[in-house]
């Protein structure tokens, strides 16, 4: 582990440490993929007009109240009075209209397209920003809690890799590559002042050393285990407190639809009859998790149960593949939770006849670019952690390289119609891929947060892409 991650954590009340696994490349989340960078920085140091709270109900944040034309196309946001972003510059609807614009002149991550739907955005007054869509968009609401909603100022975009500049509770303070990124409360802030004034986000590439960093006093609080079977150490530890609850995260084996042979349903159905989703839960979540046949947690509306539709049967995979020689390669993230999926995974193709290479490569830079950005590979595994990211399956150019057009449609569908359409437009995509074996949900990965037992209001569930630090307190 790297130099300065055994060190204690300084005796201050008002300073707490959280230990994480994937540190972000850099501070620049409109530029740079992966989850690691929102999850440091947004709803902490970034604001958004609206978040979700723990359940996944919208509620106001930089926008105190909202309205919905009768046609479901005009949104007019009645912003909270007084708020600055942390260089002094005071936020208004200008900024509304900055930040919605910018996501699609200046971002370049794929992201950006979810903005493709707005239409204009209006500066009404200082403190009413009107945003006008193309269509009704279910989704587009929804989205503005992700990072592509976050609210920028022009005055602070110059150099969003390493100084970004918000209107949040926390202002970035340091970054230590390799060891740890450090959040002040913000003296100006809006709203409630947070707890604790000091938050250090340690780094940690082994779990081991991460565990080690809470059992040795090194840090507060595990953002999320990643090796479950030391959950029973902890329990049987005192001075901690473990809380488990469920994530979006689904770890997903990543089928190159694009290119033979994974380009042939039957192939793809085949790798899927071949593979113990249970045996890979067990030996990389100790059997905590939830087996989904499809990219829908059960948090989200149109959840429904379909892990048992590829039942685990060699027989009938080695019959889909005919005698077919086949030989694979599977690149992924060098990341415990993907290593040790990858060897039960390679471990039941090769019973069915198929030969699979594993191929660890460097996270994020490496695996980002060569399987998501190149789409160098067959397949991959990946915990996909990004809210309702089933729609990502409805375009061709995603890293997947499946082209349904009827999947585009019911999709395209759902977000026009009425929220109950959408419902029934999402369950016939969630269906339409478990068909088509599209990839290979192997499961949706648990919340397991450790921390000691005088940190408080840590969220059971992790449904959105930031940790949030603002619910957190201190047992008295």
């Amino acid at each position: 582990c790297s130099a300065g991650s055994s060190a204690t954590v300084p005796d201050d009340p008002n300073a707490i440490s959280i230990g994480f696994t994937a540190e972000p490349a850099n501070l620049d989340f409109t530029r740079t993929d992966g989850a690691a960078i929102p999850q440091a920085l947004l709803t902490n140091v970034y604001e958004n007009l609206v978040r979700q709270d723990a359940t996944g109900r919208i509620v106001p944040l930089l926008a105190r109240a909202w309205t919905v034309s009768e046609d479901r196309r005009t949104y007019d946001f009645e912003l909270q009075p007084n708020v600055t972003f942390s260089n002094g510059q005071p936020f208004g609807a200008a900024d509304v209209k900055f930040s919605i614009d910018r996501v699609r002149t200046d971002w370049t991550i794929s992201l950006k397209s979810k903005m493709d739907v707005v239409d204009h955005v209006e500066v009404v007054d200082p403190t009413h920003a009107r945003v006008v869509l193309k269509r009704p968009s279910n989704n587009w609401l929804f989205d503005m809690t992700t990072r592509v909603g976050a609210m920028f100022s022009p005055t602070g975009v110059a150099d969003l890799a390493n100084k970004p500049v918000g209107t949040g509770p926390y202002v970035f303070a340091s970054r230590k590559r390799g060891d740890s990124i450090v959040l002040r409360a913000n003296s100006s802030y809006w709203g409630s002042k947070p707890t604790y004034t000091t938050v250090y986000l340690k780094y940690y590439k082994d779990p081991t050393a991460l565990n080690n960093a809470l059992l040795s006093n090194g840090i507060d609080v595990i953002s999320a285990l990643t090796t479950p079977d030391s959950i029973p150490r902890f329990q049987s530890d005192d001075r901690f407190t473990v809380i488990q609850g469920t994530t979006n995260s689904e770890v997903t084996l990543a089928f190159n639809g694009a290119r033979a042979p994974l380009n042939d349903k039957q192939v793809r159905q085949a790798l899927t009859y071949a593979i113990d989703r249970k045996a890979v839960m067990a030996t990389v979540g100790g059997n905590r998790g939830t087996l989904i046949g499809s990219m829908v947690p059960p948090t989200d509306p149109w959840y429904e149960d379909l892990a048992n539709v590829y039942p685990y049967d060699p027989a009938k995979a080695r019959e889909l593949l005919g005698g077919r020689k086949i030989s694979l390669r599977l690149r992924i993230p060098n990341l415990q939770y993907a290593i040790s999926a990858a060897q039960v995974v390679a471990s039941e193709l090769n019973d069915v006849g198929v030969t699979v290479s594993i191929e660890p490569l460097d996270f994020p830079a490496v695996w980002l670019k060569q399987v998501f950005t190149d789409h160098d590979y067959d397949m991959s595994i990946i915990q996909h952690v990004e809210a309702r990211d089933i729609v990502t399956f409805g375009n061709p150019k995603y890293y997947w390289g499946y082209d349904n057009p009827q999947v585009q449609s019911l999709i395209t569908q759902g977000d026009s119609g009425t929220p109950d359409q959408q419902v029934t437009a999402m369950r016939g995509v969630a269906r339409t891929l478990n068909a088509d074996a599209a990839a290979d949900w192997l499961f949706l990965f648990p919340n397991l947060v450790v921390a000691k037992k005088k940190v408080t209001g840590l969220s059971p569930n992790q449904v959105t892409e930031s940790f949030d630090l603002t619910g957190l307190g201190r047992a008295s």
